[in-house]
C-alpha cells in the first residue's frame, strides 16, 4: 500500500505563475521554482546562494509540445543562473523560460553532493526520454561513502515525488514506474493498484498495441505496432507523430512501426490516433486484454456503486 505525503506549496509574491517553493515534512531538501522574467526576485533569495543543482526548462522548438532541458550544479546556484541568463554569444542560454533550483535546508549538501546529484538526475532524464538535454556531457557519478549515497537516493526519491507536483515530468520514467522497487542504487518508488493491460487492435493490417495507465499516465508500451503512415487530417497529431518518428520512438518493423520504447501520452485518444494513423476515440477503442472492458468503462468502474450507497 502506498504511503500519502504532504507538499508543502509556497507562493512568495502570492502569484500562481511567480516564485514559490515547495517541501516535503521531515526531508532536508527545498525545491524553489520561477519564471525567467522573475530571475532577479529569485537571485535575492538565501537559497540560491547555497551549494545544490538547477533545472532550466524551455520549449523544444524542433518537438511537437517537447522540453529542452539542462540540469546543471554550483557552489554557489545564483552565480551559474546569472551565467546562464546572459546572451548565448556571452556564455549563456536563450532557451530557457524556467528555472528550478534544488537544495538542501540544512545547507549540508556539498560539492560532491551536488555533483552526484547533477548526474543522477541527467541519467534519469534521459531514460525518461521526455525532454531533448542541452547538455554536452553526462558526468559518471561521484564516488561517495556509503552512508552518503543513501542519502543522496532519498534526496532523489522525495524530489521526484515534488517535481511532478510543480508540472515538472521530464524525469518520470513509465518504465521505472511500473515497477514496484528498483534497486541498485536508483530510487524506490511504490506504485498502488496498477492498471491491467489495455490492448488496441486492427486485425486487418496486422496492429496491436499494448499500454497501461502508470502513475495516472497512459503509457503505451515498447514493442508495440503502429500504422505505418499518418492518414488522419488532425494537424496536431499529425505533428507528434512526425516529432515521434524523429525523436526515434516510432520506428520501421516490417510493413508497420513500432515503439522503440514506452511512451507517455496525454490521453488514450492521443494514443489511438499515433497507433491508427488518424483521430480515433481511445476511451472506447482500448479494450482491457482478455475482458473487452473499454478503458473509459475501466475509468469509471465503481461509480455507479458508490453513489448509490452515498443516495441510498
Amino acid at each position: 500500500m502506498s504511503v500519502g505525503k504532504s507538499v508543502r506549496l509556497f507562493l512568495a509574491d502570492g502569484t500562481p505563475g511567480g516564485v514559490l517553493t515547495a517541501e516535503i515534512m521531515k526531508w532536508t531538501g527545498h525545491v524553489l521554482a520561477a519564471p525567467r522574467s522573475d530571475l532577479a526576485a529569485l537571485l535575492k533569495r538565501d537559497e540560491t546562494r547555497r551549494t545544490g543543482i538547477y533545472i532550466l526548462l524551455g520549449d523544444d522548438p524542433d518537438s511537437f509540445g517537447g522540453t529542452l532541458a539542462y540540469v546543471g550544479e554550483g557552489d554557489d546556484v545564483g552565480k551559474r543562473l546569472y551565467q546562464h541568463a546572459r546572451a548565448e554569444d556571452q556564455g549563456g542560454k536563450d532557451f530557457w523560460e524556467r528555472a528550478i533550483v534544488l537544495t538542501s535546508k540544512d545547507a549540508n549538501l556539498t560539492k560532491a553532493h551536488a555533483r552526484y546529484l547533477e548526474s543522477r538526475f541527467i541519467t534519469l532524464a534521459r531514460e525518461a526520454s521526455r525532454a531533448r538535454l542541452t547538455n554536452c556531457t553526462a558526468p559518471p557519478p561521484v564516488v561517495l561513502p556509503e552512508a552518503d549515497v543513501s542519502d543522496m537516493e532519498y534526496f532523489v526519491e522525495q524530489a521526484l515525488i515534488v517535481l511532478p507536483v510543480l508540472g515538472i515530468n521530464i524525469f518520470r520514467s513509465a518504465a521505472r514506474a511500473a515497477r514496484e522497487t528498483h534497486q541498485s542504487g536508483t530510487a524506490s518508488l511504490v506504485v498502488a493498484d496498477p492498471s491491467p493491460l489495455f490492448e488496441l487492435c486492427h486485425f486487418k493490417d496486422g496492429i496491436v498495441a499494448t499500454a497501461r495507465e502508470v502513475d495516472g499516465e497512459f503509457t503505451v508500451l515498447e514493442g508495440s505496432h503502429a500504422q505505418p503512415r499518418w492518414t488522419g487530417s488532425h494537424a496536431g497529431y499529425q505533428a507528434l507523430r512526425d516529432s515521434l518518428e524523429r525523436a526515434g520512438t516510432l520506428v520501421p518493423a516490417g510493413p508497420a512501426m513500432s515503439f522503440a520504447h514506452d511512451q507517455v501520452f496525454a490521453s488514450p485518444s492521443a494514443a489511438a490516433a499515433i497507433v491508427f494513423g488518424r483521430t480515433a476515440n481511445g476511451r472506447a477503442d482500448w479494450k482491457v486484454k482478455g475482458s473487452g472492458l473499454s478503458y473509459g468503462a475501466w475509468q469509471t468502474r465503481g461509480i455507479d456503486q458508490e453513489v448509490a450507497q452515498v443516495s441510498a
